[in-house]
């Protein structure tokens, strides 16, 4: 039997004794997650001040089997930061314990030359991209939490973003990790090595991982030189497609230069219209889709907007296009981007909601819409679906909306978000797609999770868990049904 209050206090020996929260004011901001959908319950949060007392900490918990649930920046969307039980062979439910990442925030190394950056997992993203920026570089990941969320939390759930269509998702941005097991060892990979073929790159294994696997504390990231010149426009379309076609005109233009393709639903800018103070519509009439693009170069004396006008002009006159508007400042293109970040806050006190992201194959992002919007409509006709897409990497976040009071008991609300789990799975499933691009699987997508993926890929993943964390302490419940 643990005795709480010596566990309590050996936390305390190794990080502090003010860095080991048990009043309920202190915890409750790492127990409630951003949707406030899940409310955890810990021993404690412990806060480490470095990778040191990060192993330290996991190896008292490993000795006494108490679970650890690694937090950021608590932005996640699906429930993998939310402080769960483990239950014992025996059955007995052992609470376990938050591991805040907060305090270990430090920039350990920038190189523009090896164009590099060595963080710690508890540094906020925004706090990287400015270090980059101070350098002349760039670090690209850019999410709507990016003032929040910790770039740990970012690597363990292979978080994507807007710049993925350029620059690829977190993990085509992370040369190396430092990571501590759940036997409390350390892994230190953190040369930021661009060619290394000895054995399994391991690192793969815990990008995405969740904090299943272990516990990261640092990485080696990769930056890029800042573009200095950069033209934004956002377009008025009426079909997916149009927009993919135009994309695709826009690629042929400006090759890799192109870094932003995102698209918004009629409806759904709508509703950031009527929600966020501030906001307007650039277009004349509201378009049924507004296609948000974004160009960049490196160099400064690059015209840009010559070649966007030209064609965006042509895509006009092509009928591809019903209405074209160039960013004339900077300013204005913050207002597009606003527009599209505010999706988010926009649905938040919109009415209860349940969100997807889904990703198929670009040439059935059109079919996705129509086949999801046609079955939820016929299945919940109260319901108001909204969608918004990373364009050109096959990401649709799908957002089903209903009105204040529609679900009096949880109970409710679960039913019906578990009902359309299943419309929007079968029809990931008919377009050969996956039920979450970008957010992982928590607690919220672990039966979808077995749904999509075959018995036999499920039992190699639990088998990978098994290895590396035989008592299941690390995260446990999230990713698998039954643990």
């Amino acid at each position: 039997m643990l005795d709480t209050t010596d566990f309590l206090t050996s936390l305390q020996t190794v990080v502090g004794e003010a860095h080991v929260l048990t009043a309920d004011d202190q915890v409750a901001g790492f127990l409630i997650d951003v949707r406030r959908r899940y409310e955890g319950d810990a021993l404690c949060i412990v806060e480490p001040g470095s990778t040191a007392e990060v192993s330290d900490v996991v190896r008292l918990c490993a000795r006494h089997r108490i679970p650890i649930t690694p937090i950021g920046g608590n932005t996640g969307l699906v429930g993998s930061a939310a402080v769960v039980a483990r239950k014992s062979e025996s059955g007995e439910i052992i609470k376990g314990i938050g591991l805040s990442m907060r305090r270990m925030n430090r920039i350990r190394e920038i190189s523009p030359l090896a164009e590099t950056i060595t963080v710690e997992a508890g540094c906020v993203l925004q706090s990287i991209q400015d270090a980059a920026e101070a350098e002349d570089m760039q670090f690209p990941l850019s999410l709507s939490a990016e003032g929040s969320c910790q770039i740990g939390g970012n690597i363990a759930t292979n978080a994507g973003g807007t710049a993925a269509l350029r620059f690829g998702v977190t993990r085509n941005l992370v040369l190396g990790l430092e990571v501590v097991l759940p036997s409390g060892e350390i892994i230190s990979r953190l040369s930021g090595l661009r060619k290394n073929n000895t054995g399994y790159d391991l690192k793969q294994l815990f990008i995405g991982s969740e904090g299943t696997l272990g516990i990261i504390t640092a990485a080696v990231l990769r930056i890029f030189p800042r573009p200095l010149s950069r033209e934004t426009a956002l377009v008025a379309v009426d079909s997916v497609d149009a927009g993919l076609k135009i994309l695709r005109r826009m690629k042929a233009a400006f090759g890799e230069r192109v870094t932003a393709a995102e698209i918004t639903e009629a409806d759904y800018m709508r509703l950031v219209l009527e929600q966020m103070q501030g906001t307007r519509l650039p277009f004349e009439a509201l378009p049924t889709w507004s296609l948000l693009l974004e160009v960049s170069d490196t160099r400064e004396d690059t015209d840009l907007a010559a070649l966007m006008q030209e064609t965006l002009v042509k895509a006009l006159e092509d009928e591809l296009a019903q209405d074209v508007v160039i960013a004339q400042n900077d300013r204005q293109a913050e207002e597009f981007w606003f527009l599209r970040h505010a999706v988010s806050d926009a649905i938040r006190h919109s009415g209860p909601n349940m969100s997807h992201d889904s990703s198929v194959p670009l040439m059935c992002q059109e079919d996705y819409v129509e086949m999801t919007r046609e079955r939820i409509l016929e299945a919940f006709p109260d319901s108001r679906p909204l969608y918004v897409g990373h364009l050109g990497d096959g990401n649709m976040h799908l957002v089903v909306l209903f009105a204040q009071g529609r679900f009096p008991h949880p109970d409710d609300y679960n039913k019906v978000s578990g009902e359309l789990d299943q419309i929007i799975d079968d029809v990931v499933s008919e377009l050969q797609g996956g039920v979450t691009a970008e957010h992982g699987i928590g607690l919220s997508y672990r039966a979808r999770l077995a749904r999509a993926v075959g018995p036999e890929e499920i039992a190699i993943m639990r088998g990978i868990k098994r290895v590396f964390d035989p008592d299941n302490i690390m995260n446990p419940g999230k990713l698998f049904l039954g643990d």
